[in-house]
């Protein structure tokens, strides 16, 4: 199974008055990841819109369950993998650690999407292509 790894220094701008990252911070880490976990596929974001003729693969539900926090100035490693695919959409299961301490475990479920028909203003869900299925699933 296809899995990204990284590192991720914790800044200023990312924490609260606590000093403890604000845990929206954690959800745009996330996304970032997915991002990072489809170019190690080989799927830069603006290049498979365009290879695919998508408009892209927006959040559909997300949700983490906090285990440790972390600090200014701490370095997480996120480790981020598809553990679901389904015909349009696909699930990202991210795994937070700071060290040995697992600090979060988190999920993003996404939908591959392309511009309706019927209504070009509007979106649709579209199959997940193969080629990404085969590199995923290889």
């Amino acid at each position: 199974m296809l899995t990204n790894r990284r590192t991720i220094r914790i800044e200023w701008g990312d924490c609260d008055p606590a000093g403890i990252v604000y845990f929206p911070r954690y959800f745009e880490i996330f996304d970032i990841c997915t991002s990072a976990l489809m170019e190690s596929a080989g799927f830069p974001k603006h290049k498979a819109l365009e290879q695919f003729g998508v408009t892209g693969w927006p959040l559909v539900d997300l949700g983490a369950k906090f285990h440790a926090s972390s600090r200014w100035g701490e370095d997480i490693e996120v480790e981020s993998r598809v553990t679901e695919w389904g015909r349009s959409s696909f699930k990202i299961e991210h795994r937070i650690t700071r060290g040995d301490t697992l600090c979060i475990e988190g999920y993003e479920k996404r939908m591959w999407v392309g511009k309706n028909p019927d209504d070009p203003s509007k979106i649709r869900s579209v199959p997940i292509p193969e080629p990404v299925l085969e590199k995923f699933k290889s």
